[in-house]
């Protein structure tokens, strides 16, 4: 359990907010049998309406809030973005899907390129299952980009047919994630039961279904503890399905199979961020933290292939906007100018360094009827590793 210092204690709202989202995760324990799979437990943590922590109202991105993403380090990241996005968008005539779009800052970043290269999407849409946060992209666009406001849509559900781009960026790593647990006396799946002290962990033998097809497939010896994307794969299956001519580019936080399951990470990848301190323990303060899991690429590209797809590159964050020309667009600022060039500098450093996102973020590209190769993989691929 989290050691609680006098930074990490929550205010008396914020304490009565999560003590009423703890007791509604309990009551689902008792109404399921006095047990839930984690995936239950993390979906309620974050989407439970009114109270989960995506659709509570706390500040959860940036400095002020527990985590801070690509897009509010620099506008660097957008802006580079921009030029892949451009490129599928000229050969494709299609639109913008941007998946879960946080503030709305990646939005406003690419929008604001993209007019300025003559690249504007006939539309951009944002599906975002979050209302809160879909009243704050809404006030970004409105505030930054007025004029462009009415190219943007929000959906409430995936579209039926999609050409152009699929953005997801940090968006499969909070999809609820299914534990299993081998152990010497056979696999389990890891859940959620109530205790003295709030929640436990709990297994359960795994039944027949998708989640045990999965996991009997994985080579891992016990004892041994990961997550399994169900949910996500299915996420990606869906867009294939629907993806009739463009690309799906997925940036987030992972790795290939043989390294998600690598015997150093035998008790996971599971991250919680609560006030910008990063720990593992999913059951402190529900609903006032964010609760993640890595990805594991291979899982996502099999189900994209599966549906159709190709793979038209996997690398690192890094080499993907080094590719895209973001030293380029640096170089472009006048250095003479302190002010402004030395912060932008050091923003693509934490965008682009090893010791900070720079090699952990892979960004994956799943596209249909697109021969073109991409402006962002021409160097550094590492499809080897799915």
């Amino acid at each position: 359990m989290l050691a609680v210092s006098p930074d990490l204690v929550p205010g008396p709202d914020a304490a009565a907010h999560s003590a009423l989202l703890a007791e509604r995760i309990g009551q689902a324990i008792d109404a399921a049998g006095g047990w839930i799979g984690f995936d239950r437990y993390m979906d309620l943590a974050l989407y439970e309406p009114g109270l989960g922590y995506y659709n509570g109202g706390a500040t959860k991105f940036g400095g002020g809030g527990d985590f801070v993403t690509a897009p509010e380090i620099s506008p660097l990241f957008g802006r580079t973005l921009a030029r892949q996005v451009a490129q599928i968008l000229n050969v494709t005539r299609g639109e913008v899907l941007e998946l879960g779009a946080g503030t709305g800052r990646l939005a406003v970043d690419l929008l604001r390129e993209l007019e300025r290269m003559d690249n504007l999407p006939p539309r951009y849409s944002i599906l975002d299952v979050s209302g809160e946060l879909r009243q704050r992209q809404q006030d970004a666009i409105a505030a930054q980009l007025p004029h462009l406001l009415d190219r943007v849509v929000w959906l409430e559900a995936l579209p039926p047919a999609i050409e152009g781009v699929v953005i997801a960026n940090e968006v499969l790593d909070a999809i609820p994630v299914n534990l299993v647990h081998w152990r010497d006396d056979g696999i389990f799946e890891r859940g959620v039961e109530r205790s003295a002290r709030g929640f436990a962990w709990a297994d359960r033998p795994l039944g027949a279904g998708p989640l045990d097809e999965v996991a009997r497939a994985l080579p891992i010896d016990p004892p041994f503890v990961t997550e399994v994307g169900i949910r996500g794969s299915a996420l990606v299956a869906s867009l294939a399905e629907r993806l009739r001519h463009g690309v799906m580019l997925i940036v987030d936080y992972g790795f290939g199979s043989t390294e998600f399951h690598h015997p150093q990470r035998s008790r996971g990848t599971l991250m919680c961020h609560y006030r910008h301190h990063a720990h593992d323990d999913p059951f402190f303060l529900p609903g006032l933290q964010d609760i993640t899991a890595h990805v594991d690429f291979t899982a996502v590209a099999e189900a994209g292939v599966m549906g159709g797809l190709e793979v038209l590159g996997y690398t690192t964050q890094s080499r993907f906007l080094i590719n895209c020309g973001i030293t380029d667009l640096l170089s472009a600022e006048n250095p003479a100018d302190a002010g402004r060039y030395l912060p932008q500098s050091s923003q693509a450093l934490r965008l682009l360094s090893p010791a900070e996102m720079g090699e952990l973020f892979k960004v994956l590209a799943l596209g249909r009827r697109v021969q073109e190769p991409l402006l962002g993989f021409p160097t550094g691929d590492l499809s080897r590793l799915l």
